[in-house]
């Protein structure tokens, strides 16, 4: 039972600490469209889209108004489109066409699932669906893309982590004029998990319920307020305060959930505990780490205190939800996060220190500009670093890089919103291209063994 002060403590986290629900977001399965065209098809999943989440975003703004707490974004994931349009997938586009329609007319703010899980191999429709999807991004506003090219069970697919390189560039070639937006909203994953509500990398699995409530809240702000009471507490103190903060903010997030899903007539999917930034000033999770002792986040020590809160967050969270999923930790994207952008324009912060934070946190190298003339095979040799990453160490990993077409390092990439801004990074120089070009696969680590 929440006495007084649990609701007074809760509005000052609204109001002064940027307490939201990051997103509700709907999963719907798509496999009931498919049709014998790519016409039909297309027909078929708008309607159906349209049907299920008519009153997504009238339900999540009564909620919000109910229960005082902000719900930022109302969003929709599918079934990875690639297996809906595998017998027209040249024809995809026509699907993402109408997914991207659906979502404006609905007022969703994204759209996830025009994906393709390749991780063990690539079939021949899949192939011509990944070509699809520069020009798909680029002729739509609210639609992302996915794909998964590893595992820890199967390895790491070496020929689609090469044909992804050349994707994420012509991408953001494509869409150079909006400094490169149509790479903000592709990812490329090892190790996807099918009930994430975060964008871009939402998607439907297929072992999921016909239509699903997934939940995402965050609290950047609530957790570096509540460390700011404890400034001289040791480490464990400290931990022991993020894991009780992290208790309140989910309980939020298992409210809202469940409520959506029974009057949406939808299953209660997960919450997802996962602290996510926004470009906000007191939003960040680069400053919760500041809080803790360091400096200036991207330091020595950044690691090991990343590596604190991801697993206190993970710790206290678990225990006030009845259902945790998605990708569950703290993210750490450069453009959304002001203390990133900050400590990236000051030059404080590398992708080599990025990478090396990704190994204990979610979920990889996550809104990074880099330079527009960045070879395919650099970007791809970043995706096979991070999907090593998240393969041995049996996590999700994620690449989600913009090549800023026509910049260079030190200039200024905007998005607005909450997907913000950032400086563009450099990237190491060596040549990689013969190493990506052998192709083949990565072989699973031998503790992936465990029938």
């Amino acid at each position: 039972m929440f006495n007084k002060f649990d609701v007074l403590e809760t509005i000052d986290m609204i109001e002064k600490e940027h307490l939201d629900i990051r997103t509700v977001t709907m999963g719907i399965s798509l496999l009931p469209c498919i049709r014998e065209s790519a016409e039909k098809t297309a027909s078929a999943v708008y309607d159906r889209v349209c049907g299920k989440a008519k009153d997504l975003v009238k339900t999540a703004e009564a909620l919000s108004a109910e229960y005082g707490i902000p719900i930022v974004n109302k969003r929709v994931s599918v079934t990875p489109v690639s297996l809906v349009t595998a017998a027209f997938p040249e024809q995809s586009a026509l699907v993402g066409m109408a997914l991207d329609k659906a979502a404006s007319e609905l007022g969703i703010d994204f759209l996830g699932g025009y994906s393709a899980l390749v991780h063990k191999g690539t079939a021949d429709y899949e192939e011509a669906f990944l070509r699809t999807i520069p020009q798909t991004l680029a002729q739509t506003q609210r639609l992302c893309s996915s794909v998964n090219v590893g595992s820890s069970k199967s390895g790491i697919n070496m020929d689609a982590v090469k044909q992804m390189g050349e994707i994420i560039c012509q991408t953001a070639k494509l869409t150079g004029k909006e400094d490169g937006k149509g790479c903000a909203k592709l990812v490329v994953f090892c190790n996807a998990v099918e009930d994430n509500p975060f964008m871009a990398g939402a998607f439907h699995g297929a072992g999921e319920a016909d239509t699903v409530i997934n939940v995402g809240v965050s609290g950047p702000g609530v957790v570096q307020h509540a460390l700011k009471f404890i400034p001289d507490a040791d480490l464990t103190d400290a931990a022991e305060t993020i894991k009780r903060t992290a208790f309140k903010i989910t309980r939020a997030g298992q409210l809202i959930a469940k409520e959506a899903a029974k009057r949406l007539n939808a299953r209660f999917g997960i919450v997802d505990l996962s602290l996510a930034p926004t470009p906000a000033r007191g939003d960040s999770v680069a400053h919760i780490l500041e809080e803790l002792g360091l400096e200036v986040v991207g330091g020595h020590g950044t690691t090991a205190a990343l590596a604190m809160l991801n697993d206190a967050v993970k710790k206290g969270g678990v225990m006030a939800s009845s259902r945790v999923g998605g990708l569950s930790g703290a993210f750490i994207p450069v453009s959304e996060d002001i203390g990133m952008i900050e400590s990236a324009e000051a030059g404080k912060i590398t992708i080599d220190k990025l990478e090396a934070m990704t190994c204990v946190c979610s979920v990889g190298l996550d809104m990074i500009a880099i330079p527009g003339d960045t070879p395919p095979t650099t970007v791809s040799a970043i995706i096979a670093d991070e999907a090593a990453i998240g393969m041995v160490n049996n996590k999700t990993t994620a690449v989600r890089v913009i090549p800023a077409y026509g910049k260079k390092v030190g200039d200024q990439v905007s998005f607005g919103g909450l997907l913000g801004r950032a400086p563009v990074m450099p990237v190491h120089t060596g040549d990689a291209s013969k190493f990506i070009g052998r192709g083949g696969s990565i072989p699973a680590p031998i503790h992936s063994f465990k029938n």
